[in-house]
């Protein structure tokens, strides 16, 4: 058997120097527990399984976040999600990749294909029959058997020790994870499908009112993608976006958003409750909105600083669409129940309703891109081979100075 590199999450790390500056994000880098290991190929991990060599491996928010161990104070006291990890991993599932073996029962691809992935290790995947209500339905990221079945626990790939993801030079997947990229689509903008599912899911199941005003918190690559998203879906709605770094706003502009900065956060309240007729009053802390003029917030960050933001600019009745990640935290929720606000989570995607049409979300994003309805050319604006990886980490740490949005490691040589 021969030997493949890989990032392994979960072993003792080579050591590093501490950052010679206060940025938590490379404290955290300097001191995270994975390394650039060799390990054995990947095998068929069912007869339906196929083995995949990636090309493009983007670096998603939450892998960031795992690496940068930026979680919160609080995370891991009491996690409900802990039952669905188990570690080692190698992390990485925005994977644009060549399939190079095929399993013997595996259908629908040829070797030599070129596949994006579909990360969710649901039922079929598991070999689970019959499949559950949730993936029945489409709703592949609420399966109810994430740990069960031929794998170890893991919602997706790179968060089951099996199922090993894109930070490495072969990645298993199962023949349903995989969709080919037509030719008109390079491989970097392929590679934003696993983020624009999530954001589509996001705009699908909580869509906004015709002629309404909404609020995108954040601007990285799910903000980036919603942003699209809503242009593309609901060119009527007028679209508000919190940027926190130069190189966001501008793609933001690009994508024809308004853009606004998020801190100090009163004058951010002030800026969106003008912009979109909201009558503000003040108070002894951060002022209010009310009744408000958004319809609906798209929270990409998931910090207590933007949700405290969110419900104070909401009209009265909206919804607040958590889409971010982070760890639990207090905040200021009062105006939660005062204007009787939504707040909903929203889970990555499965199969999502476009103009009547009910596909998988990275099916979609592939027909949008290729039909020229949605463009996220530069989006992506660093990419490293893999045994740079500490580099590729510290471009996204170090955002203000480097102008990264999306990153991602490059395997095509």
């Amino acid at each position: 058997m021969t030997r493949v590199r890989a990032l392994l999450y979960g072993v003792r790390p080579d050591p590093q120097p501490d950052p010679h500056e206060d940025n938590a994000l490379l404290r955290g880098l300097a001191h995270t527990p994975m390394k650039l290991v060799d390990m054995d190929d990947p095998p068929f991990l069912g007869p339906d399984w196929v083995v995949t060599k990636p090309r493009m491996t983007g670096i998603c928010g939450s892998d960031a976040k795992q690496v940068f161990m930026d979680w919160g104070e609080d995370i891991g006291r009491d996690n409900p999600m802990k039952g669905f990890f188990s570690m080692p991993q190698v992390l990485g599932h925005e994977v644009v990749a060549d399939v190079v073996a095929i399993g013997p029962e595996a259908e629908g691809l040829d070797v030599g294909d070129r596949v994006v992935l579909n990360p969710w290790l649901s039922c079929g995947p598991r070999g689970i029959e019959p499949w559950c209500p949730s993936c029945v339905a489409g709703d592949l990221s609420l399966c109810w058997n994430f740990a069960k079945g031929r794998l170890a626990p893991g919602i997706h790939t790179g968060t089951s020790r099996d199922a090993t993801g894109g930070y490495a030079e072969l990645m298993p997947a199962h023949d349903s994870m995989l969709f080919p990229v037509p030719d008109s689509v390079p491989d970097e903008l392929a590679v934003f499908a696993d983020p624009f599912a999530v954001s589509l899911h996001a705009v699908t199941r909580h869509p906004p009112p015709p002629g309404g005003k909404v609020l995108v918190y954040g601007a990285g690559a799910l903000g980036t993608t919603a942003t699209a998203i809503l242009r593309a879906l609901h060119p009527d709605v007028e679209v508000l976006v919190v940027a926190r770094f130069d190189a966001q706003a501008a793609l933001a502009r690009k994508l024809g958003a308004t853009v606004v900065a998020p801190e100090p956060r009163s004058a951010l309240i002030e800026e969106v409750a003008a912009w979109s007729g909201g009558v503000l009053v003040s108070s002894d802390g951060l002022p209010m909105a009310y009744p408000g003029g958004i319809d609906v917030v798209y929270d990409t960050v998931g910090k207590p600083e933007t949700f405290e933001v969110g419900v104070r600019v909401l009209k009265a009745r909206g919804t607040l669409v958590k889409a971010g990640v982070h760890g639990p935290a207090r905040w200021e929720w009062t105006p939660l129940y005062f204007k009787e606000i939504s707040w909903v989570g929203s889970n990555a995607f499965g199969f999502e309703e476009v103009d009547g049409v009910k596909r998988h979300g990275i099916e979609h994003y592939l027909d949008l891109v290729a039909a020229g309805r949605v463009d996220l050319n530069g989006m992506l604006t660093h990419t490293f081979p893999l045994d740079e990886w500490r580099d590729a980490f510290t471009t996204l740490a170090t955002q203000d100075r480097t102008g990264a949005i999306k990153v991602a490691f490059d395997f095509r040589g």
